[in-house]
């Protein structure tokens, strides 16, 4: 996927969203954001959203100090929803106006502008099936963005130790981790060594995994994020199980 598939993408998801929650109590749990109600993830994700697009307008190349941005918020709860439409609105108009192949600080692999459209649709995605899932009902996740956000989240999660602090304990004797998608081309080989771990280039050679999780690319996109339970029958797992153990308990985002 391209900058203005992703930014298109922002838009649909969170269309998404806000059609799961407009007519929803936004008082209800969220069980996979222990603590969160509809509400708290409604805001959570425009405040992405908002804040997303205070950096790509400042275009910063340094880490910011500050993360005060005007929310804008709505009097009362129920104007969360049309807020978070406003929220993608606003976004929206900023990726028009951005040079999103510009030069720009990111804390992941890429250093550009693109990095943060990318990161706000899987933010937005993930949490739409947040709402869903709160809401019985069982989210759809286009493969084609699946593939795409399991390639993300790989890439990025050995950056992401400032805020996901057990990811600092992804580590393992020369150890791999393969992550297969049963429902068409799809496969991500992660290497554990000593020093840390990380996405091992695709072409390199062949080799085989010490474990092994095969399943629909939209299955394993929300069992990466820990919204399914590698045990459940959506998945094939191969290999070994400790080590498996050992990355679902500290790879949480």
């Amino acid at each position: 996927m391209n900058p203005a598939q992703h930014g298109a993408a922002v838009a649909a998801e969170t269309a998404a969203f806000v059609a799961t929650v407009t007519a929803a109590d936004l008082s209800t749990p969220v069980p996979t954001c222990p603590g969160w109600t509809l509400g708290d993830l409604t805001q959570h994700v425009g405040s992405v959203h908002r804040w997303f697009s205070e950096l790509l307008r400042r275009g910063i190349q340094q880490p910011p100090t500050s993360r005060e941005v005007d929310l804008r918020l709505p009097e009362h709860p129920g104007g969360l929803p049309d807020w978070l439409s406003a929220s993608a609105a606003q976004a929206a108009e900023v990726f028009a106006a951005t040079d999103l192949d510009a030069p720009m600080w990111a804390w992941g692999v890429d250093q550009h502008a693109r990095f943060w459209v990318r990161r706000m649709l899987f933010e937005t995605l993930v949490h739409r099936a947040d709402a869903q899932l709160a809401l019985g009902v069982s989210p759809h996740v286009d493969r084609v963005l699946a593939v795409d956000g399991i390639d993300e989240f790989l890439t990025n999660l050995p950056f992401a130790s400032s805020f996901a602090p057990l990811t600092a304990q992804l580590r393992a004797p020369d150890r791999t981790i393969r992550f297969s998608c049963t429902d068409g081309d799809g496969d991500w080989l992660v290497g554990l060594r000593p020093d840390g771990f990380g996405l091992l280039a695709a072409g390199a050679e062949p080799r085989a995994a010490d474990a092994t999780v095969r399943g629909t690319a939209a299955d394993l996109l929300l069992l990466l994020y820990g919204r399914l339970d590698r045990r459940s029958d959506s998945f094939h797992l191969l290999g070994d199980q400790d080590l498996l153990a050992h990355w679902f308990a500290h790879s949480a985002f």
